[in-house]
């Protein structure tokens, strides 16, 4: 039994967590170290001064009502007159209900430390019962508290016991967070924006369509690679053109001789023998130099097209079927799907000449699959191929058989790939061999 390295699950299960795309990666590279700087800043703001700030005022707060009760107690005929002063002095508002028992109430909570700090200054400088409303007067802080003969009420403006840039630091905290990550949102869109347009590009290109040079933006490593893309596009692109101009030139060369044999045999006279041989051995020559040389091409002339692929597979298959084979179709309705459709006639009769010659029976079923791609199967009842033979069907010159030259598979996947397809062997229901091809819509 062999064991996970040490430190292996942990990446597995860091992978899952991080983004996937170079833009969320990127993001999460600027964002995570900059809620982790407001964090230490938060810190150290509330955690330490505006904590000290706010236990300051509210034990200032705490001193001067206490010290206006100690005074009410100590000269209770001029009440009144101690209450008014502190009115003017301290900014508080005096009611006293006579009679009245203080109920306990649960200590409200408010935004910051500053409710559990006047809560404790009260508890430590009154030694008396009281209750604070937080949700009371408009900009007031009611505190309630018992006296000798009745409940007296405090209102205590909040500017008191609130420090002024406490709001402004958090709309600077937040501002600033915000203008920074539209900065690195908008700057990164913009880096990833070239990247997308090479790879989709790359992409294609690689499926034969043709979409011209594309141009370089972002940053420098990026423009360099969308500059080599482009060089690299068109060195292609000239050896495509060079190659098909030699092989033109070459498939010419080798019919000119042929088409001489082909003449002098038809001045023999009639009687000779082996007419019928040599005619029928040029043939065969003819017919395998335009194989090699589709083989060589690759078909890399024709510019993909938007293709019905249902009557493209019903013209084939009535094709085929006119050759003696019975052939059932079974073609869902599909979009038009972006091909080169003589390169596509070319796979699809490859592989139904490959099965009428060894199948009596043949089934052709094409359906969307997944919303993007469309699938093709063709299936047959003949004798099938062994699994551990059918990747290597795909090579070049292997065959099943000894009258084939086995070209037929490999121009099909080097075709169905230059689409961006798959193409692959499978058991088929019939009993014989399944073709089965994927293609992007």
């Amino acid at each position: 039994m062999r064991l996970a390295p040490r430190g292996l699950e942990p990446d597995r299960a860091l992978r899952k967590i991080l983004p996937r795309s170079l833009f969320g990666r990127t993001l999460l590279i600027v964002v995570v170290p900059l809620i982790l700087l407001e964090g230490v800043a938060l810190q150290i703001f509330y955690g330490s001064h505006l904590d000290t700030l706010s236990r300051r005022l509210a034990g200032s707060v705490a001193g001067e009502i206490a010290f206006v009760l100690d005074q009410a107690d100590e000269y209770p005929d001029a009440r009144q007159q101690i209450f008014a002063n502190a009115a003017y002095r301290f900014e508080f508002a005096f009611h006293f209900h006579p009679g009245r028992v203080l109920k306990p109430r649960r200590l409200p909570h408010a935004f910051g430390p500053v409710d559990t700090d006047l809560a404790h200054a009260l508890s430590t400088g009154l030694g008396r019962p009281f209750a604070l409303v937080w949700h009371g007067p408009p900009g007031m802080v009611r505190v309630d508290i018992q006296v000798t003969d009745g409940v007296l009420t405090i209102d205590v403006p909040r500017k008191r016991l609130y420090i002024g840039a406490l709001y402004i630091f958090f709309a600077w905290l937040g501002g600033t967070t915000l203008i920074l990550l539209t900065i690195a949102i908008l700057f990164l869109r913009n880096q990833v924006r070239g990247i997308r347009r090479l790879a989709l590009a790359a992409e294609a290109f690689g499926m034969g369509r043709d979409t011209g040079p594309i141009r370089p933006e972002g940053a420098t490593e990026v423009r360099r690679a969308g500059t080599a893309f482009n060089r690299m596009q068109d060195r292609v692109r000239r050896f495509l053109a060079q190659r098909t101009a030699m092989l033109a030139g070459v498939s010419h060369d080798l019919r000119t001789p042929l088409t001489r044999l082909r003449l002098a045999i038809a001045m023999l006279p009639e009687d000779a023998a082996d007419i019928d041989g040599m005619t029928s051995d040029i043939a065969e020559m003819e017919r395998l130099i335009s194989l090699y040389l589709a083989f060589a091409r690759g078909e890399g002339g024709e510019q993909p097209q938007p293709t019905d692929l249902a009557l493209l597979i019903e013209e084939v298959a009535a094709r085929t079927a006119r050759g003696g084979a019975t052939i059932a179709l079974a073609l869902a309705s599909m979009p038009p799907v972006v091909l080169r459709a003589e390169a596509m006639r070319r796979v699809l009769t490859n592989l139904l000449d490959n099965a009428a010659r060894h199948a009596g029976r043949i089934d052709i079923s094409a359906a969307p699959e997944g919303g993007s791609n469309v699938r093709i199967c063709i299936d047959d009842d003949g004798p099938g191929i062994p699994p551990e033979r059918r990747e290597q069907m795909f090579r070049p010159f292997e065959s099943g058989s000894a009258a084939g030259i086995g070209l037929g598979l490999a121009i099909a996947r080097d075709i169905i790939a230059a689409h961006g397809g798959d193409i692959r062997l499978d058991d088929s229901p019939l009993g014989g061999l399944r073709v089965a091809m994927v293609l992007p819509l």
